[in-house]
């Protein structure tokens, strides 16, 4: 059995907090379709999964002509906000996720990855603008998948690193990050910092309050799982 564990990780609301930004750039697109903006829980309910699906839950009754410009538009102001100030600022790293992630990605054995809902131009930014290139050597995004909770993301960063799921972790903030690593029969790893409360965090094994109770954590799953 190889010696090696994967550590996949959402972004949004789970590495860091672009919520400022989503928000904004949705009501955006929503003023450019005419419509009245969610409310900001319903703009947030929607994070994590690709931005089509996102759309066509927050604007059912619109036509799916309006909801691809729609789509555009977001973009368009989700770039703009992140130019005007960069991307570290706009979307901060949570307290503690720099330092979990640079103690993980020291242990020889552990790889990182990324399951995101973000395209991938918008992580290449994101990383970038962390300073983070180089960390994940599995990067999954939503140009080549399907929206989550279909574990498509998963498996294919298992694929890529040759590990099983009882080898793996997915860590993310949203009911559809623990129902894409329940499907994936991944072990998920829920937080409580992020977008959705901890109620619809029900297909979670486990749920941690601070980055800090990561480490510990990733170390009993890996006990138990040997």
């Amino acid at each position: 059995m190889s010696a090696l564990r994967l550590v996949i990780f959402d972004v949004d609301g789970t590495l860091v907090d672009s919520q400022a930004d989503i928000v904004a750039a949705m009501s955006h697109a929503f003023a450019r379709a005419e419509r009245d903006a969610p409310t900001r829980e319903a703009i947030l309910s929607i994070v994590g999964l690709s931005l089509d699906r996102a759309i066509a839950l927050l604007a059912p009754d619109v036509d799916a002509g309006t909801q691809g410009r729609m789509v555009e538009w977001y973009k368009e102001a989700y770039i703009a906000l992140r130019a005007k100030i960069g991307a570290a600022e706009s979307s901060p790293l949570y307290p503690g996720a720099r330092e979990v992630l640079e103690a993980l990605n020291a242990q020889p054995e552990t790889l990182l990855g990324v399951a995101t809902g973000k395209s991938r131009r918008g992580l290449d930014k994101l990383l970038e603008g962390h300073g983070l290139e180089g960390m994940f050597i599995t990067q999954q995004v939503s140009d080549h998948h399907p929206s989550k909770p279909h574990p498509s993301m998963i498996r294919a960063a298992l694929s890529e690193t040759g590990l099983e799921p009882h080898q793996a972790v997915m860590i993310g903030d949203t009911s559809f990050d623990m129902e894409m690593a329940a499907a994936a029969g991944v072990a998920g790893i829920g937080v409580g910092w992020g977008y959705h409360p901890r109620a619809a965090l029900g297909a979670a094994r486990h749920v941690i309050d601070s980055f800090d109770a990561l480490p510990p954590l990733l170390q009993q799953i890996w006990e138990t799982a040997a």
